[in-house]
């Protein structure tokens, strides 16, 4: 099994991409056909394998998160004057995707649980221009999406889930990506599932596939490949340049094929390193709630302080162990802060987990040297101080 070569000085980074000779086969394949690199058959065939896996109608993949989340709002119709509810902490793209369409980001608090938008503090930011939320699955665990159904359907709101970081994780069986009305995905570099960069938006909503499909190709009304067809097309809306190419999707569809094999893999290595930390009373290793599977694109550990986070932080640094605080509230930043300066709500509980939080390195490959090397130097740090 052949893994990414690592140039830094890490001596444990925070992730290694899981790859193997399948994938170098597929993608020289496609190289070597020399043709249809742009719209090939494995578009098609990587939204089929997303939304079988799913178990939903529709599927259709994009050149990032950011895009496919970005159309999913173009094509609700979500606009000026329109507030979506979202949290603040989540990566700034779940926010700025909001600020695309010129809707208002309304942010509301999370829970310690999942570290998703909590339910009972929804109702709180609902107002009249109030037209959807956009719930956050943290590091590969969904958040609290039956509860947040619950209130988006006695408000009438429409729920577009960012399930970015989730794609094989569920709930009581169903799978992440199929219990809300839109949900995106994100192939990243550092996602369970990687093509390096691309996105996925899944729905059982006709309409709302009909126009992402357009939008991610410059509002074209293709009736075959634009590449190899001679007469001319029919732009029919505003749209973006925004396909996934072929190669990206052949990668895609690789790893979708050994995807359980993957997650497996990384719950075992979290389940291991999570006995091992859990011996030190001041760490909170990440434990699902009941009903929940975490497939832990992220392993986050809570800490009693924000001095003791940054504190081991820095001890794991000059240990050449990479770790890093996900997620920095995206209300904090200069751009938002300038934008409501004294508006946004008080976040307490964000604020506690934004101090307390820390991600550690875990990936499929891990070995059991750099497991020991990961929790002895963890452990190390709390014994000496």
């Amino acid at each position: 099994m052949k893994e990414e070569n690592s140039t830094s000085s890490w001596k444990i980074p925070l992730y290694k991409i899981y790859t193997d000779d399948e994938d170098l086969n597929l993608i020289t394949k496609i190289v070597k056909r020399g043709t249809n690199w742009a719209i090939g058959p494995e578009i098609e065939e990587f939204e089929n394998e997303i939304k079988n896996y799913l178990g939903m109608d529709y599927c259709a993949v994009l050149n990032s998160g950011t895009s496919a989340l970005h159309s999913t709002l173009i094509s609700n119709n979500l606009k000026s004057g329109d507030e979506i509810i979202v949290p603040s902490f989540t990566f700034i793209s779940t926010v700025n995707a909001v600020k695309f369409v010129d809707a208002k980001p309304v942010f509301s608090d999370i829970e310690d649980e999942t570290l998703g938008l909590d339910p009972e503090k929804l109702s709180d930011s609902i107002s009249k221009s109030t037209k959807a939320i956009i719930p956050v699955d943290i590091g590969g665990l969904s958040c609290k999406i039956n509860e947040i159904k619950q209130v988006a359907q006695e408000n009438n709101l429409l729920i577009i889930e960012d399930a970015a970081e989730a794609l094989g994780s569920s709930i009581n069986d169903k799978k992440v990506g199929s219990l809300s009305d839109v949900s995106i995905f994100s192939f990243c570099g550092n996602k369970v599932l990687t093509t390096g960069e691309g996105g996925a938006v899944v729905t059982n909503d006709k309409d709302v596939h009909k126009k992402i499909k357009l939008i991610r190709s410059h509002g074209r009304l293709d009736a075959g490949d634009y590449f190899n067809d001679p007469s001319f097309s029919n732009y029919i809306s505003l749209g973006y340049n925004w396909r996934m190419s072929s190669i990206t999707a052949t990668l895609g569809i690789s790893q979708i094929k050994k995807l359980d094999k993957i997650i497996k893999k990384r719950q075992n290595n979290a389940n291991e390193i999570s006995s091992r930390l859990s011996k030190c009373e001041k760490i909170k290793v990440p434990t699902p709630p009941d009903g929940f599977d975490h497939i832990f694109q992220m392993y986050n550990i809570v800490l009693p302080n924000k001095e003791i986070r940054n504190s081991l932080h820095e001890y794991l640094s000059e240990k050449r162990i990479f770790s890093k605080v996900y997620f920095k509230p995206v209300h904090l930043y200069p751009f938002y802060q300038n934008l409501y300066h004294e508006n946004i709500p008080k976040l307490p509980k964000t604020m506690q987990i934004y101090d307390q939080i820390l991600t550690l390195p875990l990936y499929p490959n891990m070995t059991s040297e750099e497991k020991e090397y990961l929790t002895s130097n963890v452990l190390e740090f709390f014994e000496n101080n």
